[in-house]
């Protein structure tokens, strides 16, 4: 097993991350285009919105074939094949001439997306040491935030210099190159028990973790988490280009390096967890995302990007906490109890925006973000519903003979 520290942790550990840079970039790369894409395909802000949602749709679906198909091929070669997968999916993307085309192209990307998310967690769990394990999860989390930024980065920056062809084909670029560190980097699973694929496991599997109070907990925390978070970024960014700010889409981008401190919270969320329950840390964290949403709220420019550095170092201090919570606490099948809490992550992303959609219409800004606390206000229940059932088997634990 690999132990914290050694040069086979940092192998691994940094090969993940930049897989999960190039799977997250692709997410995010045409974010900060829905403006651009609105007005290219002239419809509307819900529609082009769909180009972002149709990809976290299909990837959320995908989740549960790839994790017990993992459990009988083995992780690294399907986390191979799926990139591969991904970086010619966004070629293709680059030639896309109308939004019928792009729409499906990104609803293909989805499906092959989805194979890293399904599957890393499970290779870590699969080759590291526990303390390792913890502490490679939220480096591997950290990743997610650096391919959110870099992706909108591409899109804002490429995208407004030469169109939207362009930045996909940067895009693509940029794919074939993490795919190719990630093949060198990555080593070769020693620990991986192969198991039948069979349909009948999977359902089993799946009624087997919701039956579970706190793993289906965890999974509403992290569903409708990012139900609401990521659909704020997508409809910040009309606001943003509108009046009074009147931003471009390279600067609208620059908006998405809030997630830097994303990047911060993922990776403090391990040693957190040595000082306090995972549940109140996600409580913790759903907390600082209702503050930051309630500072955005301020009518300066300033006030919105301080409104989303707290939004993002709440979100994903949250988010990997509940991923690792999940992978402990699976009884058995952890690559499909991690592969279902990122189906109800990605499903929330998906749905997300049709919730926020009419507090747009009704009210602007404003509206969105009371919409949005009131899903939030859920989450901190549920957090706290959780941190209760946790605490009662841990007791249960230390007075069991």
């Amino acid at each position: 097993m690999i132990e914290m520290g050694g040069w086979a942790f940092w192998r691994g550990t940094l090969a993940l991350i930049i897989g999960s840079f190039m799977v997250f970039a692709n997410v995010y790369v045409t974010q900060p285009l829905l403006p651009m894409i609105a007005r290219e395909f002239a419809i509307s802000e819900l529609q082009a919105a769909s180009s972002f949602t149709i990809t976290t749709l299909t990837l959320g679906l995908s989740l549960l074939f790839y994790g017990p198909l993992s459990d009988a091929l083995g992780r690294k070669k399907i986390m191979l094949l799926t990139l591969l997968g991904v970086t010619l999916t966004t070629f293709a993307l680059s030639f896309a001439k109308d939004y019928s085309s792009l729409l499906f192209l990104r609803a293909l990307q989805g499906f092959f997306l989805a194979g890293l998310p399904a599957i890393a967690v499970a290779y870590l769990g699969d080759e590291y040491r526990p303390h390792a394990m913890a502490i490679a999860v939220g480096l591997y989390i950290s990743g997610n935030t650096l391919g959110g930024i870099g992706g909108r980065l591409i899109g804002g920056f490429v995208g407004e210099w030469q169109g939207t062809s362009a930045a996909f084909l940067t895009m693509a670029l940029v794919s074939l190159l993490c795919f190719l560190l990630f093949w060198v980097l990555l080593p070769n699973s020693q620990h991986f028990e192969a198991k039948r694929f069979r349909v009948r496991t999977i359902v089993t599997n799946v009624a087997l973790h919701v039956r579970n109070p706190m793993l289906l907990l965890c999974y509403l925390i992290g569903g409708f988490n990012f139900f609401i978070f990521i659909n704020q970024y997508s409809y910040i960014t009309f606001v943003l280009e509108d009046e009074p700010y009147s931003l471009s889409a390279k600067f609208v981008s620059l908006l998405f390096l809030t997630y830097l401190s994303g990047t911060v919270g993922s990776a403090f969320s391990g040693k957190l967890a040595s000082h306090m329950s995972q549940p109140r840390i996600m409580s913790l964290g759903t907390g600082i995302v209702m503050l930051g949403s309630l500072v955005t709220l301020g009518s300066s420019l300033m006030a919105i990007v301080l409104g989303l550095f707290i939004n993002c170092f709440g979100f994903f201090l949250c988010h990997s906490t509940a991923s690792s919570f999940v992978s402990k606490n699976a009884q058995q099948a952890k690559a499909s109890a991690s592969s279902l809490y990122l189906v109800f992550y990605y499903l929330g992303a998906s749905v997300g925006g049709f919730y926020l959609d009419p507090f747009w219409q009704m009210g602007g800004w404003p509206a969105v973000v009371m919409g949005s606390w009131c899903v939030l206000g859920a989450v901190f229940v549920l957090t706290l519903l959780l941190g209760k059932r946790h605490a009662q088997q841990v007791t249960a634990a230390a007075t069991a003979p």
